[in-house]
């Protein structure tokens, strides 16, 4: 209940300025989802936030608030955080979206991380190579990857300084032993600045949507003394499997059943050897760069990993 009464008095604050809002209405309702509905906590705070962002005629990025701290991009490892950076502009990706500005990365001395900016927040765009501070940007997850969003309470001010920019990955190396469920052919959520794969046809912030395919494998690879788990998206599930999406489609369509798509991607994988790298962001190491080090049967790729 103390909790409860926590999460409260941050929705509360966060609509000061706009509504005249009491915590213990902010608890009451808090408090009918979780224990009437039995909503889980997180989806709850999103349920009521957004009821009061309706109220208020407000968008989320609206909701921005001045004194973040500062942090560097490979500290953050919490969704929906407000932080300021001192960054470069990496490297420019092109939108995949006309919803969307500028998407690409961000460095400093810890490391990497993604940032977008949509086309609704009506900022400056970012030069590539030039160095920033960021104040109040937004924090994004998404399986086990952060990134950030500019939005309309950014503050973006240019500063004459060089950044060595540092290398946040990490090598994997040794048999790929499990993938683990919601790995195949999946869906998520269709909304522009979310990307949740659903649950029963259910995102946990926009609830019953009409979902998007994609593919990825959460799988975990044996290096002889411990296991990592390991994520790969789209590009890098059909490096690894050699499936492609309408392929992947077209088998769960003659099945009637989308659960063959990840037994099919098992068969072809499961036992090899790989050397994988990428960012570690939770428990997971995000897969940018996969290699087959050599050709090995199951049987002869366990072996290795377990004498090493």
């Amino acid at each position: 209940m103390t909790d409860l009464r926590t999460h409260a008095e941050e929705i509360a604050e966060q609509f000061s300025d706009h509504l005249d809002v009491e915590v213990d209405e902010v608890e009451e309702k808090l408090e009918n989802l979780v224990n009437e509905y039995r909503v889980p906590v997180d989806e709850a705070k999103r349920s009521v936030t957004n009821s009061y962002l309706d109220e208020a005629d407000l968008e989320r990025d609206e909701l921005g608030r001045g004194g973040s701290e500062q942090v560097q991009v490979n500290d953050i490892d919490e969704d929906e955080q407000w932080v300021d950076l001192r960054v470069e502009f990496v490297d420019a990706w092109e939108p995949r979206s006309d919803s969307i500005a500028q998407v690409g990365l961000l460095g400093d001395e810890s490391g990497t991380i993604k940032f977008v900016a949509f086309e609704t927040s009506d900022l400056e765009p970012l030069e590539e190579g030039q160095t920033y501070e960021l104040s109040n940007v937004v924090t994004d997850e998404y399986e086990g990857s952060y990134s950030v969003k500019l939005n309309r309470t950014t503050t973006i001010t240019e500063i004459d300084e060089d950044i060595e920019i540092g290398d946040n990955a990490d090598t994997v190396e040794g048999a790929l032993v499990d993938i683990q469920s919601g790995s195949g052919l999946i869906k998520r959520c269709p909304e522009e600045d979310c990307t949740r794969v659903l649950q029963n046809g259910r995102c946990s912030e926009h609830g019953q949507v009409e979902g998007e395919f994609d593919l990825r494998i959460k799988g975990v690879i044996d290096d002889g003394e411990e296991v990592h788990e390991v994520i790969f998206d789209r590009e890098a599930t059909e490096e690894l499997t050699g499936m492609g999406l309408e392929e992947a489609k077209d088998m769960a369509m003659d099945a009637l059943d989308t659960s063959v798509v990840a037994e099919e991607m098992a068969e072809g994988v499961l036992g090899r050897y790989y050397r994988v790298s990428g960012p570690t962001l939770g428990r997971y190491v995000l897969v940018d760069d996969l290699e087959v080090p050599g050709e090995v049967d199951a049987e002869s790729a366990l072996i290795k990993a377990r004498s090493i």
